[in-house]
């Protein structure tokens, strides 16, 4: 072979030659991320593997070709990662993951946080209807809709389980880009919907929880739930069974791991391959931005939803709980509480709401699954 032959050859390796305007205005998005997570601190964790797997196929698409695409019959790295998202698995492992994070003690003090995850909820239901006006299906619809729950996992997992894996990708960035974003979504809806008066509301302290209480309860919520709703299972058993794990005290070795060393892979894993379903042809769309469209409206209704309910709780005990805390019954765990915290502060610096804003938090986490499975059960998956 003569140099120009191989210098023609070399030419047409590179990306310049083949990339359309569509990859780099998704590039560009990929920067504009990045930047996100490493200049404002926006949720580094989700942002960076996310942004950094869309930067990658938008400049070599072969990274998320299946082996029947792609030329070597071998496929490309990050399709082998996103298979384990349409199997579910890689969702399953982070609610165990968060499981073994998180103290439901809030929760269990004060049951009543139940109703604000709950409330949290009706922006899923909300987004559900307005997709179908919108022309989308019921499946599609109910795969749209989860995203309102904030939860990147159960958006996925749902997706796969109604056999949407079609609209998976725009989904999984919406679900994962607007629980990176909950600092600068949710502040406007709070202050919008209460008056500094309310915000400045300071609750009495949580009642100490007992150990027997936190081992019993992983237990009692996943027979209660998965009695009720079996195909909840991968998601709220994997969950309790993280928590058990952190609250038994007999198996530090395994709360370890599944909160630290598994948890951060899984989030590489499935940060990386969620960013890769952005490439142009795909993401560069009406339905994506339908889609992108829908999971803010239900993010908005949502955080909306919990702190109109908290404002009602705030008039029936007396002024005793700050509707503020009603925002973080989206299960984006811990930022919606955090998010809670830095409003409440900002209308007296001496208010403290993290801890009770943890209550409705974690029961959104609950909450959203069990949307996700009554959607699953409604279309008889």
């Amino acid at each position: 072979m003569d140099f120009g032959s191989l210098i023609n050859n070399l030419m047409n390796q590179m990306a310049f030659f083949h990339l359309g305007t569509g990859n780099y205005i998704m590039i560009a998005v990929a920067l504009f991320f990045l930047w996100l997570a490493i200049k404002k601190g926006f949720e580094p964790l989700l942002l960076i593997p996310i942004s950094f797997g869309m930067l990658l196929v938008n400049i070599y698409p072969d990274i998320m070709y299946s082996p029947e695409e792609s030329s070597n019959g071998t496929g490309g790295l990050l399709w082998y990662f996103f298979t384990l998202d349409e199997w579910s698995i890689l969702p399953s492992l982070i609610f165990m993951g968060v499981g073994a994070m998180t103290d439901f003690g809030p929760l269990i003090a004060n049951p009543i946080s139940f109703l604000m995850g709950a409330a949290a909820q009706f922006g899923i239901y909300a987004a559900y209807f307005l997709a179908i006006l919108l022309g989308f299906n019921g499946a599609e619809a109910a795969a749209i809709s989860i995203i309102g729950g904030a939860d990147g996992p159960t958006s996925l997992f749902l997706c796969s389980k109604l056999g949407q894996t079609q609209i998976m990708g725009p989904i999984a960035v919406a679900a994962y880009s607007y629980m990176a974003l909950v600092p600068i979504i949710q502040p406007p809806v709070m202050k919008l919907l209460t008056t500094e008066k309310e915000r400045k509301i300071k609750m009495e302290q949580l009642r100490p929880v007992s150990k027997l209480e936190k081992i019993l309860f992983p237990i009692v919520v996943t027979v209660a739930v998965c009695l009720i709703l079996p195909s909840t299972a991968p998601l709220v058993g994997m969950l309790m069974l993280g928590n058990l794990f952190r609250e038994c005290g007999v198996v530090k070795q395994l709360t370890e791991t599944a909160s630290n060393a598994m948890m951060y892979i899984v989030v590489i894993l499935l940060g990386t391959s969620v960013g890769a379903t952005t490439s142009a042809e795909a993401f560069l769309n009406v339905t994506t931005l339908k889609i992108v469209f829908l999971g803010l409206v239900a993010f908005i209704f949502g955080t909306a939803a919990g702190v109109v309910l908290g404002k009602v709780l705030c008039k029936v005990t007396g002024g005793k709980i700050n509707p503020l805390i009603g925002s973080a019954g989206v299960s984006a765990v811990p930022m919606a509480a955090r998010v809670s915290q830095k409003v409440g502060s900002e209308a007296d610096p001496t208010n403290f709401l993290l801890m009770h804003a943890m209550g409705p938090n974690v029961a959104g986490v609950i909450g959203t699954a069990v949307a996700a499975g009554a959607f699953m059960a409604v279309f008889g998956v």
